[in-house]
């Protein structure tokens, strides 16, 4: 079966669409009970602080909570018009992660920069009920 991708609205600013950071704060991620040693704050106002030219916004649940701490990043226009699709970052415990996440992002993101080594080897595919939880109406403010 093709791979179908959901259309994309464009701004009614007229500018091309951003990229889009997305992290799990519901259920398991963002839960200290879950991982103590981690400080979710900092970490999520790092990814806001430090990225630039892309929107960072907090999700109540992803439904991806076997994976927690999880971080999708949805590739603006530049990227899906290269047919680059959201990237799911599971495990986002570290500051390692953090930088690479916000190095990827601020060179383009999805579709216009290779990921670098940590994003690759932490990506997985989440299944079609999680990948709904980004659409309008769900788990985005």
């Amino acid at each position: 079966m093709a791979k179908r991708r959901a259309q994309r609205t464009e701004p009614t600013t007229g500018e091309p669409e951003r990229v889009t950071v997305v992290v799990c704060r519901g259920g398991d991620c963002g839960s200290r009970r879950k991982h103590h040693g981690v400080d979710h704050s900092a970490q999520l106002q790092a990814l806001r602080s430090r990225i630039d030219g892309a929107d960072v916004v907090p999700s109540k649940c992803l439904d991806a909570c076997e994976r927690s701490n999880v971080v999708v990043v949805m590739p603006g226009d530049e990227g899906a018009e290269a047919g680059a699709t959201p990237v799911w970052i599971g495990e986002v415990l570290d500051d390692a992660v953090t930088d690479d996440i916000v190095e990827w992002v601020n060179a383009g993101g999805p579709g216009v920069a290779a990921p670098p080594a940590l994003v690759e080897i932490q990506e997985f595919r989440p299944t079609r009920q999680s990948r709904q939880e980004l659409q309008p109406g769900h788990a985005l403010p």
